[in-house]
């Protein structure tokens, strides 16, 4: 019994029902960089910047659901220097992600011709979200999007995936889904889901391929 319960198990897992995609570095282009390399000429300073003053983890506090209008004035009474600079993080955010990640949004459009639901699960603040959102057509394809931002929980935290399951309408092991970030993916098989760390379109691809999502 206990063999014929693990073959169900793997045959579940080779046929998810639907895809679920994160969003920054898997289908578009992610990095202060690409912003602040506009406003700051000198490649050190630039690393200096992003390392230390606008960062990543800095960020991450919006993905959480912390008001940007709480976030900004904080960070410039710590680096009164680099007010100018700060200032530009909020009205010229979507600078941040200025192109779409190569072959993603050609996959997407495959997978929606095929009939194939199609969800999103992002670390995003929420009103850095709302203005995103309608610039992307590509979000059209999608039946729903979990924002972090708006749940005031991030990914890998177990309960955003819950969220997702509900929202989503499908069993963990029913969901195939693809991050760029390790402990994310790991979170998402910690649920049950299955999970694929993308490096690229035709990595994950071929990933499909093998889940019966596209053709082989």
């Amino acid at each position: 019994m206990q063999s014929l319960r693990a073959i169900g198990a793997f045959c579940m897992a080779e046929a998810p029902q639907a895809v679920v995609f994160d969003i920054g570095r898997v289908l578009y282009a992610w990095d202060l960089r690409h912003l602040y390399r506009k406003l700051i000429a000198d490649p050190a300073e630039l690393e200096w910047f992003v390392g230390h003053v606008v960062t990543p983890e800095w960020h991450f506090q919006s993905d959480a659901g912390r008001p940007v209008a709480e976030m900004v004035p904080e960070l410039k009474a710590r680096f009164p220097e680099q007010s100018a600079l700060i200032d530009a993080y909020v009205p010229r955010f979507l600078e941040t992600l200025p192109y779409a990640v190569p072959g993603t949004h050609a996959l997407v459009e495959r997978l929606a011709a095929r009939g194939v639901p199609l969800f999103a699960l992002t670390n995003f603040g929420a009103e850095f979200f709302a203005r995103f959102r309608p610039t992307a057509p590509i979000f059209g394809q999608f039946r729903d999007i979990v924002v972090s931002g708006d749940e005031k929980c991030v990914k890998p935290e177990p309960r955003i995936y819950e969220i997702a399951e509900a929202r989503f309408g499908y069993r963990p092991e029913a969901l195939f889904f693809t991050d760029d970030s390790p402990a994310n993916v790991e979170g998402a098989r910690a649920r049950g889901w299955q999970a694929h760390l993308f490096t690229d379109a035709a990595d994950l691809e071929a990933a499909l391929a093998e889940r019966g999502l596209l053709p082989a």
